[in-house]
């Protein structure tokens, strides 16, 4: 059992994973952080009245938060930004493989081919 469950971990790379999720959770709270204590304030300042966090309206007994609404809408797009950033960073796109067009279909077909996998016409 125990062997078959190495074999699991294995296959499906759950350690990579794993390792993954835990720096995403940790990156996640340093630009959390980062969006809170610097980058909020500076908003609070552009805005009249500095507490738009706090803006709400009250319809009968319903309070709708409007102003926590936009800050988890302004939280998101810069986690996105800084997200995207450092994946881009980071991850470099796979080479792409050398093509050209087959003679007789016009599908494009990998440069070391002999045949043509769409209409098998030797090229």
């Amino acid at each position: 059992m125990y062997q078959e469950f190495k074999a699991f971990l294995q296959k499906y790379n759950v350690m990579a994973l794993a390792i993954a999720f835990i720096l995403g959770a940790a990156i996640g709270k340093v630009v959390s952080a980062l969006v809170a204590d610097m980058i909020m304030p500076l908003i609070g300042m552009a805005v009249p009245g500095g507490e738009w966090r706090q803006i709400a309206f009250q319809i009968g007994s319903a309070k709708f938060l409007v102003g926590d609404f936009m800050g988890s809408i302004v939280d998101f797009v810069i986690i996105a930004f800084v997200v995207f950033l450092i994946g881009k960073a980071f991850l470099k796109p796979a080479p792409t493989p050398e093509t050209k067009p087959c003679p007789e279909c016009l599908e494009v077909i990998a440069s070391a081919a002999k045949r043509c996998k769409y209409c098998t016409a030797t090229v």
